[in-house]
């Protein structure tokens, strides 16, 4: 990676940006985009909200800056129920699941990329499923970071991704209902909350996923 004076960074939820904010001291200069500096590093953040074609939509306009490097960060799904919840992942390359497009991140210097992110729109919890993703070596799931890869790519600007393992796809937290029930910024719906919560099961879940998102 050559010289770094502008780095974009996206996060497709409120929750997975506002730690960025907070630890660079980012100052929010017009909605939705934040900037500051990280020492001689010019910071450009923004909330990209979820899925493939708002991650696309999200990296396109903060080419437009002019950056040198676009780091997406966030959560993500474990493909293996043996990861640790809180556990990082750089990986070595991410993949489109709509067309089986692979694109690989730049590689920092120090750093040891490994295995590859599957991503896309859809939910997979299926034990088969998740089992053959495994043996191909895919050790995490998310929604943009292929899509930010695809843009980056296209433009020749260097690109890598950051993801904090929140829960584990085929572990029962989260499920189709609670997958429909998300918004495209990551909100809860909060009608379809309220009646999530009137069970005591799913409010358990809830819970958790709350406290592991946190974590992450």
């Amino acid at each position: 990676m050559g010289s770094v004076r502008r780095v974009a960074m996206l996060a497709p939820m409120e929750l997975e940006l506002a730690p960025i904010v907070r630890i660079l001291d980012l100052v929010e200069s017009r909605p939705n985009e934040w900037r500051g500096q990280c020492g001689a590093i010019e910071v450009v953040a923004c909330c990209t909200t979820m899925g493939m074609e708002a991650a696309r939509r999200a990296a396109t306009a903060m080419l437009a800056h002019e950056v040198d490097h676009v780091m997406i960060v966030g959560i993500a799904g474990a493909v293996s129920t043996t990861m640790e919840i809180g556990s990082l992942v750089v990986p070595a390359s991410v993949i489109d699941r709509a067309n089986a497009t692979s694109f690989v991140p730049t590689r920092f210097a120090g750093s040891s990329p490994h295995g590859a992110i599957t991503c896309g729109d859809d939910l997979i919890t299926n034990a088969a499923q998740l089992d053959e993703l495994e043996r191909s070596g895919v050790i995490a799931l998310d929604m943009e970071s292929a899509a930010v890869g695809a843009v980056c790519a296209a433009a020749s600007c260097d690109w890598s991704v950051w993801r904090a393992i929140s829960d584990h796809a085929g572990g029962g937290l989260i499920d189709a209902e609670l997958f429909a029930m998300t918004t495209p910024g990551g909100h809860a719906d909060p009608h379809a909350l309220e009646r999530l919560l009137a069970d005591p099961a799913t409010r358990l879940r809830l819970e958790q996923l709350g406290r592991d998102a946190n974590l992450a």
